[in-house]
């Protein structure tokens, strides 16, 4: 297996077979793309730039405004910024749904996808959450299965089959993939748990170049004869290691076994356990393993805090981080179901915008609250960690572990959902005073350093609102309408302008939920222990027993009985 290795750390790593063919390419944070390529004599290449290996692949289009030339059509429009992007060579279509939607630079994912050296191939490819995986294995369909064709034909037999953990993973895969192939004629379908498996039955009656599905809902149409996996060229297992930890390697198997031997592998993943190692040496060839993170690396746009609070403030101290830090949306985890709708509804009665999703949901439950997040009519998430799998919700700037992860990997997915797309994120870790030795050693575990800080007290909080209303009603006074014009002149007849400015703030301010008192979690002390008292009846284990000299007691024995009284 040749190695690819895109971390940010220094060094090569080597691969298992001569002659070593490694990569170690830093990402953009780090302003180089390519550090050094090992040889088998070990001899280093040149130091390539990000700006210099930007231009190789072309370069970003420069907004020259709109022309006033009317013979200037959307066509000319179109051809300017395919020959202005940043990918490498794919398919006129592949460009064109990737100029239709702005893109127009790859992210370092996608650029070790698509180079030379990857064609064809297996991958095994270890990105962090957000970095554009469905983009970077979507080109790479399609490339496959258009080849040199200008459109793809009638569809037959599945080409394509990509496995997801979660139904919300892959209906967001199906989406994604839908756009990038439309113009080129491909057609893709979801087959998930939760939804009309007539209506999925029809679509693989009629045909799809490409189906993306879960392995329990894949394998149930395998197994009643709607699903014919024979034809199948291209297989994508995206999050592969949250598959296997959620038991569905049975399913894997039967999916991977029912395909052509000839087909090509890829596995996504944030990490690669043993398990994916075992899983790629059984169904890949030779695969090309790419490291675009280190291995359980926390995500440099992300920013770690650490609230340390008292025993009975941990649902206060969530209240109070929602309502410091103002974003437009917050993901905050619970470890159970229970949890969850506990969580929830004391934050609906608080007043938030917020919805829940657990295992325990039906399907139109859990459609409707994503959709009030899409909309914004929701700001607010509590999930567990399996409801949480393949959420997409825009513009999440927070993350709340309200319960303690239960291990590094569980902590590194939770916080992956927040700074994606090079956004910036907050990853909150709320740890009660006696769990505090265990969520030291989670961070560390996780190679993670938080700032540990007391939770934002009311007072904080009243002081940030102060400063946001003023913001915003200064923003509103900004081009009045006519009609509040004279409104505002009726009132300052009745009263003065800075009773009327009290009464606006109080209006506001009425509107936000309530900030809570924190007692110091410094003043905690573990409750003392009762000591046991001699003689309490209970038994003690362990104990070692008075040593008897049978011996003895058989000589006494022997004695007359005058002796022995």
């Amino acid at each position: 297996m040749t190695t690819f290795n895109f971390s940010r750390k220094q060094g090569t790593s080597q691969s298992q077979r001569p002659p070593q063919t490694a990569y170690n390419v830093r990402s953009p944070h780090s302003e180089l793309l390519c550090a050094s390529k090992v040889h088998g004599d070990d001899t280093p290449v040149p130091v390539q730039t990000w700006t210099q290996a930007k231009t190789s692949f072309g370069r970003r289009p420069v907004d020259t405004g709109p022309t006033r030339n009317a013979k200037t059509n959307k066509n000319t429009v179109s051809r300017f910024i395919l020959e202005s992007m940043a990918f490498p060579e794919l398919h006129p279509s592949l460009l064109r749904a990737l100029a239709a939607r702005n893109y127009t630079e790859p992210t370092p994912v996608q650029q070790a996808v698509l180079r030379p050296q990857a064609a064809g191939r297996d991958l095994l490819v270890s990105a962090q959450t957000g970095s554009g995986k469905t983009a970077a294995y979507g080109l790479l369909l399609g490339a496959a299965l258009l080849g040199d064709a200008q459109r793809l034909e009638r569809p037959k037999q599945p080409l394509a089959l990509v496995v997801a953990p979660t139904r919300e993973l892959a209906l967001q895969v199906q989406k994604e993939l839908a756009w990038l192939l439309a113009d080129a004629g491909g057609r893709v379908i979801s087959c998930v748990g939760g939804m009309d498996i007539r209506r999925e039955q029809r679509a693989l009656g009629a045909g799809a170049h490409v189906i993306v599905g879960t392995p329990g809902r894949l394998a149930d149409h395998l197994d009643r004869g709607y699903l014919n996996l024979s034809n199948i060229r291209e297989v994508v297992l995206d999050e592969a290691d949250e598959m296997l930890d959620f038991g569905f390697r049975e399913e894997l198997e039967l999916l991977m076994n029912a395909t052509s031997p000839e087909r090509r592998t890829m596995m996504f993943s944030a990490t690669l356990p043993k398990a994916i190692l075992g899983l790629a040496k059984l169904y890949q060839r030779d695969a090309l393993r790419m490291a675009l993170s280190a291995e359980n690396e926390p995500h440099a746009d992300i920013e770690h805090r650490a609230f340390l609070v008292g025993p009975r403030d941990t649902e206060h101290a969530v209240v109070n981080s929602l309502r410091y830090f103002d974003v437009q949306g917050a993901l905050v985890f619970c470890s159970t179901r229970e949890a969850v709708r506990h969580l929830h509804a004391n934050l609906r009665e608080r007043g938030f915008s917020a919805v829940a999703l657990s295992g325990e949901l039906k399907q139109h439950e859990r459609t409707t609250a994503l959709q009030a997040l899409r909309d914004g009519r929701a700001r607010v998430c509590v999930a567990t960690d399996v409801a949480a799998r393949g959420l997409d919700m825009p513009d999440l700037g927070l993350v709340i572990h309200a319960d303690l992860p239960q291990n590094k990997q569980a902590l590194l997915h939770r916080s992956g959902r927040t700074g994606r797309a090079g956004r910036k994120g907050l990853s909150v870790m709320i740890v009660p005073a006696q769990h505090r030795g265990a969520g030291e050693r989670l961070l560390a575990s996780a190679k993670i350093k938080a700032v540990w800080t007391p939770a934002p007290s009311a007072d904080s909080i009243r002081a940030r609102d102060e400063e946001n209303l003023v913001r915003e009603i200064v923003a509103m006074a900004d081009a009045p309408a006519e009609e509040d014009l004279a409104a505002a002149r009726v009132l300052l007849g009745e009263r003065s302008a800075e009773q009327l400015a009290a009464v606006l703030v109080r209006s506001r301010r009425e509107l936000l939920p309530a900030p809570e008192v924190l007692e110091d979690p410094g003043t905690y002390r573990k409750p003392p222990q009762k000591k046991k008292s001699p003689g309490s009846g209970k038994k003690t284990y362990g104990a070692k027993k008075p040593r008897i000299d049978r011996g003895k007691k058989r000589d006494n024995r022997a004695q007359p009985k005058e002796k022995r009284r």
